[in-house]
Parts: structure tokens; C-alpha cells; sequence
């Protein structure tokens, strides 16, 4: 018998079994896989991006979904209240590009490490290997929970986070969204997100490999735009990935087709300061190949390929390009335009799109505001956000206040 059980050993799950044994609740943590944190151990590419050091109100500007569902558990546990808790517990952490929070070792490990060790010392006991079937109920309450081996654990309170469906090697299974619907939570449709896209066009294909820094991307739906910002951007052999492309895809449509993708290659200039340098280029060197002067404004390889996605010939010299050439030149550089065919799948996406609608959860507990002792962290929820630290900290965040308030709760009681 426990006061709480908390169901899942990612960031979620660690930091609400942390906090709720911080409030005095004496807490089981159950894991499905071998070890806790595995998906941790992939985040920022093995460094681990723990969350970014800015004010709440610019964390939720980077949330796409349900922005303000998340403003009691920012407020209860900040980005900075996570980088003291972390150096408090002999962790260091650094600040980098983009305000992005790193241990200062940048090993993800060390970071698990950490948090497993704040809940040894919390008295929390940990169950690895522990396939949990379903959720017990009595008198419209929760009342624990039994194992697929068909062991039944009592307790006063569970904590669902169980992750969404991205990364699926790490144990991400969906079961949470399982069984949050056997008590009438609604979820909402699963889709990959911080994803690479495929896209209808071939070319992209031929420049695999090919990084572009400040380049402009933008998706519209007809004339509305979805999104729109200026970074890195890679091709690929399916189509485009990169910083900005990922955090594109949280905006996009489930129906990709209903929107089209623009590139605008030189930004920084107006279309004017654009054909007058291209004029300038051609003045320069009037005998020498479209293609071979385009690499003054384009890496070689995408200079020899770009007149031919201009619909121009690429072995015309200079001299003989035509006004009009110029300006379809001109326009092409500034509205480079791609349609996406796909996501790429849910196994290579960085988050989950989707799940547990938050309409049916409480905000201020992170309680289910159908099943009363039932609470719900991390991405099983329907929130997700940008790149750079964000989904990580909702983890954290959401499951400090969801381990808060359901030991306060049992204590009560």
C-alpha cells in the first residue's frame, strides 16, 4: 500500500514521484522499461536541453496548443526553479544559444542520474520492469492499480506519465491515453510533431546533406500564414528538416495538402536590393553560365540546381537573360515553393502532438476532472511547444504540480 503510485520513470514521472515525496506522500514509481529516463538520454542530442532560462510569459509564446492550461504549473515550477533544483543537487547547469539550460558535463546521464538519486533520497520506491494493465475504482474514485502480471497495488491516488507515442523504442506506448479513456477522457488525434517533412518535390532530394543559415520559411493555408520564421533548415533525402522546419511542423494542418510551404532564400534584402544585385552579377561576368553566377548568392551545389526550379535554363550566359528571367529569378529566390507529401514517423518525431484533451483535466492540480484521484503530467497531455527546452520542462513542470497536489490530497484525506 501506497498513498501514490505514479505510472511512468520519464522526466513527467520522476519529478511528480520527487515532488509528491517531497510533500511527504509516501510514493511507488512504477517503469515499465529496465531503467528510468530513457527517453531523457536522447534529448538535445545526448546533452539534454533540460528547459530554456526565459519569463513564463515568453515560454508560453512557444506553445503552440493550450498555451494558458499551463500557466499554474509554470507558476508552481519555473525554468528557473528547475536549474536551481538541479545545482542544489550537485548538478551544474549551463546557459546556451537561445537560452537553451544544459548540465554543464552535457550528458543527458547525469541529469537522470540526478533525479533518480533526489528520489532515493525522498524514500521513493522505484519498480522497473512493471507493465501496468489497468487502474482500480471504488465509489467513483481511484483506488490503485493492477499489474499485467496480475498483481494489485492499492493506493489513494495515480499519477498518469506515460508519455505520448514519439520515440517509441523508449517505451512510448500509448497505454496512458488507454486508460484515461476507460474513464471517458476524450483524446485527441495523435500526430508526430518537431518532425522533418517530406515533400511532393524531388529536387530537395538532390541537395541531401545541405544546410542553410538565415533562410526564411513560411506556411500558408491560401493566405493566411500558419507560420513563418528565419533559421536553419537542412534538405534531406525525403524532403526538409532543420530547427525552423521542425518547429514549422507544430503549426501545420493534419491534412498537409491544405497548405504550401515558400522559402525566401535572401531574406535580408528587399526584392528590389535583389534584382539590382542580381543585375549587378550579370553586368560583372555577361559571358559566363546562369548557374555558375548564381553562386554568388546560393552554395555551389544549389546554384547549379536552382535555374531549373526557376523554370530558366541554367546554361544561359548572363548577357542573354532576359528582363523578365531576371525578375522570375528574383521572385524564385525570395518564394521558393515546396508542398509537403508527409510527416515523417511518429518514431522520429521529437514529441507527440495531441492526447488527453486538457478541457477534462484541472489546471490548477492536474487533476482529472472526471475521475476524482486520477492526475495527468507531461505528454500524454494535449500540449506541446517548440525546440529548445520547452517539452522537456512541461514534463517537469506539469509533474511537479500533479506530484504536489495529489500528495497534498491523500494527506488530507
Amino acid at each position: 500500500m501506497a498513498d501514490l503510485l505514479v505510472v511512468g520513470g520519464g522526466a513527467a514521472g520522476l519529478m511528480a514521484a520527487y515532488s509528491a515525496a517531497k510533500e511527504g506522500a509516501e510514493v511507488i514509481l512504477l517503469e515499465h522499461n529496465e531503467k528510468l529516463g530513457k527517453k531523457i538520454y536522447l534529448t538535445g542530442k545526448g546533452r539534454c536541453n533540460v528547459t530554456n532560462d526565459c519569463t513564463l510569459d515568453e515560454f508560453l509564446r512557444e506553445v503552440p496548443r493550450n498555451p494558458r492550461f499551463l500557466y499554474s504549473a509554470l507558476s508552481a515550477f519555473s525554468p528557473q526553479d528547475m536549474m536551481a533544483l538541479l545545482e542544489d543537487n550537485g548538478l551544474p547547469v549551463t546557459v546556451q544559444r537561445g537560452r537553451r539550460v544544459f548540465p554543464l558535463s552535457e550528458k543527458a546521464s547525469d541529469v537522470t542520474r540526478t533525479l533518480e538519486h533526489m528520489l532515493r533520497k525522498q524514500g521513493v520506491q522505484i519498480r522497473l520492469n512493471a507493465d501496468v494493465d489497468h487502474l482500480l475504482t471504488e465509489d467513483g474514485r481511484i483506488t490503485g492499480l493492477v499489474l499485467k502480471g496480475g498483481e494489485r497495488i492499492p493506493a489513494s491516488a495515480v499519477i498518469l506519465a506515460t508519455g505520448g507515442l514519439a520515440y517509441p523504442s523508449t517505451g512510448s506506448t500509448g497505454d496512458g491515453y488507454r486508460m484515461a479513456q476507460a474513464f471517458g477522457h476524450t483524446v485527441q488525434k495523435t500526430l508526430p510533431s518537431l518532425t522533418a517533412l517530406e515533400t511532393t518535390e524531388v529536387w530537395p532530394t538532390h541537395l541531401q546533406g545541405l544546410s542553410l543559415k538565415n533562410t526564411e520559411i513560411s506556411a500558408m493555408a491560401g493566405k493566411k500564414v500558419l507560420y513563418r520564421e528565419q533559421g536553419e533548415m537542412l534538405f534531406t533525402h525525403f524532403g526538409i528538416s532543420g530547427p525552423i522546419v521542425l518547429s514549422m511542423s507544430c503549426h501545420l494542418p493534419e491534412d498537409l495538402s491544405a497548405c504550401q510551404v515558400f522559402l525566401n532564400l535572401k531574406p535580408a534584402l528587399t526584392p528590389e536590393q535583389l534584382t539590382a544585385r542580381l543585375q549587378r552579377e550579370f553586368d560583372a561576368a555577361p559571358r559566363r553560365s546562369l548557374a555558375h553566377v548564381l553562386e554568388t548568392l546560393l552554395p555551389q551545389r544549389f546554384a547549379a540546381l536552382f535555374p531549373e526550379i526557376a523554370g530558366i535554363d541554367g546554361d544561359k550566359t548572363c548577357a542573354t537573360v532576359t528582363r523578365a528571367e531576371r525578375q522570375l529569378l528574383q521572385e524564385t529566390l525570395q518564394h521558393v515553393p515546396l508542398h509537403l507529401h508527409k510527416r515523417r514517423p511518429m518514431a522520429e518525431a521529437i514529441v507527440t502532438r495531441g492526447g488527453i484533451t486538457v478541457k477534462e483535466v484541472d489546471p490548477a492540480t492536474m487533476q482529472s476532472r472526471l475521475m476524482p484521484g486520477l492526475f495527468f503530467c507531461g505528454e500524454v497531455l494535449d500540449v506541446d511547444a517548440h525546440t529548445g527546452g520547452y517539452n522537456l520542462h512541461i514534463a517537469f513542470s506539469t509533474g511537479f504540480l500533479a506530484g504536489r497536489s495529489a500528495a497534498q490530497m491523500v494527506l488530507q484525506q
